[in-house]
């Protein structure tokens, strides 16, 4: 088989990605990378798949060569060896083929960053805190109707009782709708809508954390100072689970990311029920009501006590 013919089979191999079912979250024995459930992890999942593929053809004809040259020019078959030092043609071939390589991988990496950087035309814009150790979101807009729905989230309260020195439980025993989610569920997750396209600005209060969830394709880093920006489109509803991607302290373990993908008319009654829930005024606390005054006393009762 010729080195086109393998090309076009790993590129028929990526392109058949409806044979693959996406995962969220990894599963037991899984070596390859999700396929996640945006665009961008789409497209992260074809590069790698073409860059895996590329290599798998540079290997077997590398390697291919190099065993041909071993068993039929050995020794033993009294094969003598070439006396030259130097092969233009062959110095040519092995310069010119790997540039080729990397451009054609160059190029299609290239376009997938520079979609990923262009944020316009976003239906509504999440933005992104880092804390020690928790996320704060504020819902900014969605079209063009501005929210003002801000809540922090943090690791839940199982895997943190749980994570506790000497606390005797059971990781294994967290679960979330039977799925073990120890250290990897919250008190308050990212709602979101599909099929909506959602720009996300991210920043941190204190030190570096980086808000990755690797069913969205994408990580940023979330830097005191600094506002990144990145979207994500999500196809399909569900749970996605993620955490923090950098180093951020002695507790940047227990700084996990739910998102939770909901459709577009189910995301609106939530979004208006929490902006309700946070204009509404806290209700004032009933105020006693004053004391009778005491009448002063008589003349008459003050002479006859006097």
């Amino acid at each position: 088989m010729g080195i086109g013919a393998v090309l076009a089979a790993a590129c028929n191999l990526i392109l058949c990605t409806d044979a693959l079912a996406a995962t969220s979250t990894p599963q037991p024995w899984q070596l390859n990378m999700p396929q996640g459930v945006t665009q961008s992890s789409h497209d992260a999942y074809f590069l790698h798949m073409l860059a895996l593929w590329i290599c798998v053809a540079i290997g077997i004809v590398v390697f291919g060569a190099m065993f041909y040259a071993m068993f039929k020019f050995r020794k033993s078959k009294g094969a003598v060896a070439a006396t030259f030092t130097h092969n233009t043609t062959a110095e040519i071939i092995w310069t010119v083929v790997p540039i080729l390589i990397l451009v054609a991988m160059a190029a299609p990496a290239t376009t997938v960053l520079i979609n990923e950087a262009y944020t316009d035309q976003s239906q509504m814009t999440i933005k992104v805190t880092g804390y020690q150790w928790k996320w704060g979101y504020d819902y900014v807009n969605w079209g063009d109707k501005a929210y003002h729905v801000h809540f922090i989230s943090k690791l839940d309260g199982d895997s943190d009782r749980t994570r506790q020195l000497k606390s005797g439980l059971d990781p294994f025993a967290v679960k979330t709708d039977g799925e073990q989610t120890y250290l990897l569920n919250v008190n308050h997750p990212l709602v979101l809508p599909t099929n909506t396209k959602v720009r996300f600005v991210v920043t941190g209060d204190d030190v570096i954390h980086a808000w990755w969830v690797p069913a969205l394709g994408w990580k940023v880093d979330a830097i005191p100072g600094i506002i990144n920006d990145t979207w994500t489109n999500i196809s399909e509803p569900g749970i996605y689970r993620g955490q923090c991607a950098e180093l951020c302290g002695q507790d940047h373990g227990f700084m996990p990311i739910v998102v939770k993908a909901v459709p577009p008319e189910e995301f609106k009654q939530w979004l208006d029920q929490q902006e309700a829930a946070l204009a509404a005024p806290a209700t004032p606390a009933a105020t006693p009501a004053p004391a009778p005054a005491t009448p002063a006393p008589t003349s008459a009762a003050a002479s006859s006590n006097g």
